[in-house]
C-alpha cells in the first residue's frame, strides 16, 4: 500500500481525534484552539469582538507547555492529553547547549525544560480588576460576564541569554491610560490572527465546552525564549501566582465547534 504524505497522516489523525459528530459539545460558542491557518468554521453563535488589548485590563499572564494552537511555526505533533499540544519548527535541531539548563540552575518555573515548546496568554477583561492568580481575575461581583481578549505567543525555550527575556513581556505594576498592561507583546512573530473562540485548557475537550466568549489574536510564528527568564519571573514571584506551565486542551477540529477566521 502506498504510504500518505506526512501532511495528510496528521490530517487523518487530527480527525480521529475529534471523535464522530455525534459526540461534540452542543450549544455552545465557538471553541478554542484551533488550527489558525484553516479559516473555515459554522458555528453560528456571534458576539461583539471585546476592544484592542490597550483599551482593556491585563488581569492574568498564565503559559501552557506545548503550543495548544496549531499554525505555520508550531505545527509538529506532540500526542493527545494534557501534555499533548504542538512544537515548534525547529525544536528537534537545537543543539545540546541549547536545551541544557544553565550550569547550578534548579528551575524556578515548573514544568518546563529547555527544548520545550510554551503557549504564553496574556488575559485582559473589560470589568475593572487588577491582575491576579487564574481567570477569576478577570470577573468582579459587579462585572461578572466581561467582554475577554487573549493575546497569545508560542516560544521555543532555550538556554541562550540572546533569546528574548519574559521578563519584558511581565506585569511588574505597569500602567497605561489608567489601565493594566504589560510592559509589551511579542513583536516580529507575524500579524496575529484573530478569531472568535472560548477559554482553554484540559478541563475541556470537544465533549465538554467553555461556556465563555474570548476574541483570540494568536501570533502565528515561534520566538526563542531564554530558560532563564522565565525562571526569573517566578522566583521573583508575580502577582498571577504562577510558578508552573499548565496543560493544553486538544485541538478543536470540527467545524460545528469552530467560528469563520475572516
Amino acid at each position: 500500500m502506498k504510504s500518505l504524505r506526512p501532511e495528510l497522516w496528521l490530517a487523518l489523525l487530527l480527525t480521529l481525534l475529534a471523535g464522530p459528530a455525534s459526540a461534540i459539545c452542543t450549544g455552545f460558542g465557538p471553541q478554542t484552539p484551533r488550527d489558525i491557518s484553516n479559516t473555515y468554521g459554522r458555528n453560528p453563535v456571534r458576539f461583539t469582538p471585546a476592544p484592542p488589548s490597550t483599551e482593556m485590563n491585563l488581569c492574568n499572564i498564565h503559559t501552557h507547555t506545548n503550543a495548544e494552537h496549531m499554525g505555520p511555526g508550531f505545527s509538529i505533533f506532540a500526542g493527545n492529553g494534557e501534555h499533548g499540544g504542538f512544537k515548534c519548527t525547529g525544536s528537534h535541531t537545537l543543539t545540546e547547549a541549547e536545551r541544557t539548563r544553565p550550569h547550578g540552575a534548579h528551575g524556578g518555573f515548573h514544568g518546563v525544560e529547555p527544548g520545550d515548546t510554551i503557549e504564553v496568554h496574556w488575559v485582559y477583561s473589560s470589568c475593572n480588576v487588577t491582575p491576579g492568580k487564574g481567570l477569576g481575575a478577570c470577573l468582579s461581583e459587579g462585572c461578572s460576564n466581561p467582554q475577554l481578549r487573549v493575546e497569545s505567543q508560542v516560544f521555543l525555550v532555550v538556554n541562550d541569554p540572546n533569546a528574548l527575556n519574559f521578563i519584558d513581556f511581565a506585569y511588574r505594576g505597569t500602567m497605561r491610560n489608567g489601565l493594566h498592561q504589560p510592559r509589551t507583546l511579542p513583536t516580529g512573530t507575524g500579524a496575529p490572527v484573530t478569531f472568535l473562540g472560548s477559554t482553554t485548557g484540559p478541563s475541556y475537550d470537544q465533549t465538554t465546552c467553555s461556556p465563555l466568549q474570548v476574541t483570540w489574536s494568536v501570533r502565528p510564528r515561534c520566538a526563542r525564549l531564554d530558560i532563564s527568564s522565565l525562571d526569573a519571573w517566578a522566583v521573583e514571584g508575580n502577582v498571577f501566582e504562577e510558578d508552573h506551565s499548565h496543560g493544553v486542551r486538544q485541538l478543536v477540529t470540527s467545524p460545528e465547534l469552530l467560528a469563520p477566521i475572516d
